[in-house]
This record gives C-alpha cells, structure tokens and sequence, in this order.
C-alpha cells in the first residue's frame, strides 16, 4: 500500500450525495498529496460520475465538502486554475482538427498554443492531426480529449473512464502520461472500471471504492 499522504492538497471529507431520491453514497472522506494516484471504482450506478463532478464544482454533494488546500473549492479561484476535467464524453468540436481543438482549447484555458504539436507527438496523434474530430476513430477522440490535459497545465486531473475506446497501444500512452505527471509531483483522481495494467504505476495508486 502507498504511504499515506505527508501534505494534503485535495481533501474529500464526509461527503454524501444524493440523486432523486437515492442515496448513492456517504461519509466519503480521502486526502490526497502531491504525486498521489487515486481511482474511484464500483458497479454502474454507485456515483462515480457524480463523484468527479463534485469535486470538480460541476454538482452539489448533499452533505460534506471538497477542499483545495484548505478551501472550499467550489468558492476557490486557485482550485479552478489548477483544475483539469476530461469527463466520459469527449466534448471536441466535431468540425475541428485535432490541432484546431487543441489551439482551441489552450487559447479557452490560459494554456500555450506551442504545446499542440507536441501533446499531439506525446498522444500519437500524427497521423490525425489535420482530420475533423468527427472523422475520427473513438480512440482518436479520446486521445485528443486527453491530450488538453497537456496544452494548459494544472497540478489536478479528474478523469472520467480515461481508457475508455482506448486499444493497448492507447492504454500504454496514457497510463505513461499519468505516471510522468506523478512524477512531477501533480494529482489525478480517476473513475475507471479497467485497472491500471502497468504494475508499479498501479502499486503507486490508492483506491477509493464505491458502493451502491
């Protein structure tokens, strides 16, 4: 098991949420540390989804509060810059290249438009980088909606089935993207129902398991 965290940066605590009138989880509590791993797993249904966007501000948890560095990141202008979402859709313009998406979004983030090429070299996108999204095979897209994670930085990923529609070879490119952002001393919390296939990368990963 990991050592447990030294100095917390994100911090769930007590956290419930409810959706209708089903309760799909409670006194959800974790703390994470710089070069922390985390993957939230649990049947279809349990609130992983909902969980991400939580933390993310995108929903309201019922009870309980997520912390960025002691602040409630909801209210935190620091969280929102250091914050980076890629949820279960791939959400690219279906019109746009992979490079115009790209540019696209750095320009929307704060990011460098001269990180495109070479989050689209690190992602294995060459072959793609002038086709419209919406040409695209669904493990392009998803590589290319990971690939933001590389054109506006910021120390927190909340990833959504990050491997899905991905082949090994795809598997491979981003488990390595997790592990070099780890090892930058970045976060990532992930909801996924494949484990992590590289095995000291998966050693390094805590597990927050939900049921429903």
């Amino acid at each position: 098991m990991p050592a447990a965290p030294t100095s917390t940066e994100l911090e769930i605590r007590g956290l419930a949420c409810v959706r209708g009138e089903r309760l799909l989880f409670r006194e959800l509590n974790l703390q994470m540390a710089p070069g922390e791993l985390a993957q939230v797993t649990g049947p279809n249904g349990c609130g992983k989804t909902s969980l991400l966007r939580i933390v993310c501000g995108l929903a309201l948890a019922e009870a309980g509060s997520v912390l960025w560095h002691g602040e409630v990141t909801r209210s935190s202008e620091r969280f929102k810059r250091q914050c980076a979402y890629v949820g279960h859709r791939d959400g690219l313009k279906a019109e746009l290249s992979a490079r115009e998406n790209l540019a696209f979004h750095a320009r929307l983030a704060g990011g460098d438009p001269q990180a495109v090429d070479p989050a689209i070299e690190q992602l294995g996108l060459e072959a793609c980088r002038d086709i419209p999204a919406g040409q695209m095979s669904a493990g392009q897209r998803r590589r290319t909606a990971l690939a933001r994670l590389l054109v506006a930085v910021r120390s927190l990923w909340v990833l959504d089935e990050p491997f899905t529609s991905l082949d090994e070879r795809g598997r491979g490119i981003v488990e390595k993207l997790l592990d070099e952002h780890r090892r930058a001393g970045g976060l990532c919390l992930f909801a996924s129902h494949q484990p992590l296939v590289h095995r000291d990368l998966a050693g390094m990963c805590r597990e927050l398991s939900l049921t429903v």
